[in-house]
């Protein structure tokens, strides 16, 4: 985990643009489409806690994601797509680069299958990557989630359970990048 550390919550309307990006970077993934769609929001909106501001993001993402809009459906994408596949060596963020570290533990077969599935994911799901809250479990368990997400082919469904993985892990990164 990095050495960043969230600033109180009750600061964020007054943290300058680069300071709000940090923070959206550091819950949930760069990405410039979510900083285009949430940024304002932390400078206008008071939360109470990190977990309520998580809420927001998950709600403005749900609102997207049920919107007919085209446009809209794309955005998602976009912001659910900035997640690093799963099992992937060169990963930008700290948060996401210690999460993975577990599952990069298994042999070069394991690493190859999941390279495989998270193919597979992709063609079968275009435009996003597979979203998960790994939780401290196996790369084996974790794969046989992939394969049954793959199986069921349901996009909405999908996006929706990437949302709330975000928003999961998010909630974890939080408690982990609070100043005791």
């Amino acid at each position: 985990m990095s050495s960043y550390k969230l600033p109180p919550i009750a600061n964020l309307p007054a943290l300058s643009t680069a300071e709000r990006v940090a923070v959206l970077d550091a819950l949930f993934e760069p990405c410039t489409a979510l900083h285009t769609l949430t940024l304002d929001l932390l400078h206008t909106a008071k939360f109470q806690t990190y977990n309520d501001l998580i809420a927001t993001v998950g709600a403005q993402l749900t609102g997207l994601a049920a919107s007919p809009s085209t446009s809209d459906t794309e955005w998602l994408d976009k912001i659910l797509g900035a997640h690093p596949r799963l099992g992937e060596k060169k990963v930008d963020s700290a948060q996401s680069k210690a999460e993975q570290a577990q599952l990069n533990t298994g042999g070069e077969e394991e690493a190859a299958q999941l390279r495989q599935l998270n193919e597979e994911y992709e063609k079968t799901f275009p435009g996003l990557k597979y979203v998960v809250f790994v939780n401290g479990r196996s790369r084996p368990v974790i794969m046989e989630n992939m394969r049954q997400r793959i199986a069921r082919g349901d996009i909405k469904q999908e996006r929706a359970e990437a949302i709330k993985a975000m928003c999961d892990i998010a909630a974890d990164r939080a408690v982990k990048l609070q100043a005791p």
